[in-house]
C-alpha cells in the first residue's frame, strides 16, 4: 500500500487522539462561544472543540498553517496551506444523528483534500465518512468496494476499512471505518443521511451510539479554502408525538413537549424532546413524561434529570433550563436501548 495511504490512515488516528486531548484548550474558546447565543466572528488557530451558536465545532491541525473562523449560526470558513501538514475542521452536532443535512458554500482545493460529513459512533466504535467532494486523491483508494447506493442525485460507492490497534476517540483500539464516496462531486446540497446509514446496514455495517458529527473540510499536505454553512433537516428513523399540555403552576402557565427520534441503529436510538412554554406567563420548572409502547430503556440523558419506572420515563428540568418566559423553549436529549419495535412514546408536559 502506498506511503500516502499509510500517511492518511496514521493522520486519521492522530486526529482522534488530539481531539480527545484538547478539552482544556476548548474551555478558553468556549468563553467566547456560548451555545445558543449570537456571537461575533471567532478566529481559531489552535486545536480545540466546543460549541458556537448552538453548533458543535472541531478544529485540528498537525502544525501551524490553518485558520478557522466561526461566523453566524453554523457558518465556518477555513484557509490552510501545506505548512499545516494535516488539518480537519467543521461544524455540526454532538451527538450526531441520522437527520437529513443541507449545506452550502464554497470549497477550493489544491491537492489532497476532502469535503465530507464525518463522525464517530461507539458500541461499536466506528469512524465514518460521507464524502461529497475531494481533490486529487480518492479517499477510497486501497479499499474494497462493497456496494453502492443512489441518493440525492448521484451514486455513493460504499467501502469498509479496518484499523488495528490505532488511536481513536476511546484510545488505542481496533475499529472499522465506513466510507460513502459520491461519484458526481459537488459542493453544497442535501445529504439524506439515513439513505447512507441504511445502505451500510444492509451490507452488515452497523453503526453504534452516535458521538460527534461535522461537515468537515480536510486537507493533507495541500492548500485551499472553504466557507460552509450547514443545517439539519427533519428527523428520520422514527416517529414523534406531541401531547397538548396540562396546565400547572398557576393561571396562564402551560407547556408542551415534542419528541423526535434523532437517530436509530436497530438496538438503540438517540431521542430529543423540545419543551416550550405555551402559556401567557413565565414558568419556573417543568416535568415531561414519556410513555413508551415497548421495552425502551433510557441509558443516559442530558439537560435534565430522569427516573424510569417500567415503560414511563419522567424528566425534570436541569438547574439552568427550568425558567422559561412565555413563548420560550428549551430541549433535552437522551440515549436509549431496545429490542423489537421502537414506536414513538406518548408525551406530556407539566409546568411548575
Amino acid at each position: 500500500m502506498s506511503t500516502l495511504i499509510h500517511g492518511m490512515r496514521r493522520r486519521r488516528g492522530l486526529v482522534a487522539v488530539v481531539r480527545g486531548l484538547v478539552a482544556a484548550a476548548a474551555a478558553a474558546v468556549l468563553a467566547f462561544a456560548l451555545p445558543g447565543a449570537a456571537q461575533a466572528d471567532t478566529t481559531i488557530t489552535s486545536n480545540s472543540t466546543g460549541t458556537n451558536n448552538g453548533y458543535f465545532y472541531s478544529f485540528w491541525e498537525q502544525s501551524s498553517g490553518a485558520t478557522m473562523t466561526l461566523g453566524s449560526g453554523s457558518n465556518y470558513s477555513l484557509t490552510w496551506n501545506s505548512a499545516a501538514q494535516n488539518v480537519v475542521a467543521g461544524t455540526g452536532w454532538n451527538p450526531g444523528n441520522s437527520n437529513t443535512v443541507s449545506y452550502s458554500g464554497t470549497w477550493n482545493c489544491n491537492g489532497n483534500c476532502y469535503l465530507s460529513l464525518y463522525g464517530w459512533t461507539t458500541n461499536p466504535l466506528i469512524e465514518w465518512y460521507i464524502v461529497d467532494n475531494y481533490g486529487n486523491y480518492n479517499p477510497s483508494s486501497g479499499a474494497t468496494k462493497l456496494g453502492s447506493v443512489s441518493s440525492d442525485g448521484s451514486t455513493y460507492d460504499l467501502y469498509k476499512t479496518t484499523r488495528v490497534n490505532a488511536p481513536s476517540i476511546e484510545g488505542t483500539a481496533t475499529f472499522d471505518q465506513y466510507w460513502a464516496v459520491r461519484q458526481a462531486k459537488r459542493t453544497g446540497g442535501t445529504i439524506t443521511v439515513s439513505n447512507i446509514f441504511n445502505a451500510w446496514k444492509n451490507l452488515g455495517l452497523n453503526l453504534g451510539t452516535p458521538n460527534y458529527e461535522i461537515l468537515a473540510t480536510e486537507g493533507y499536505q495541500s492548500s485551499g479554502s472553504s466557507n460552509i454553512t450547514v443545517t439539519s433537516g427533519g428527523s428520520s428513523g422514527g416517529g414523534g408525538g406531541t401531547t397538548p399540555p396540562p396546565s400547572g403552576g398557576g393561571s396562564g402557565s402551560a407547556c408542551s413537549a415534542t419528541f423526535t427520534n434523532s437517530s436509530d441503529w436497530g438496538s438503540g436510538f438517540t431521542g430529543s424532546v423540545a419543551v416550550k412554554n405555551t402559556g401567557s406567563s413565565s414558568i419556573n420548572g417543568w416535568t415531561v413524561k414519556l410513555t413508551f409502547p415497548g421495552n425502551q430503556t433510557v441509558t443516559s440523558l442530558w439537560n435534565g434529570s430522569y427516573t424510569q419506572s417500567g415503560n414511563t420515563v419522567t424528566v425534570t428540568n436541569a438547574s439552568n433550563n427550568g425558567s422559561l418566559a412565555a413563548g420560550a423553549g428549551t430541549s433535552f436529549g437522551f440515549n436509549a436501548g431496545y429490542s423489537g419495535g421502537n414506536g414513538a412514546p406518548t408525551v406530556s408536559c407539566t409546568a411548575g
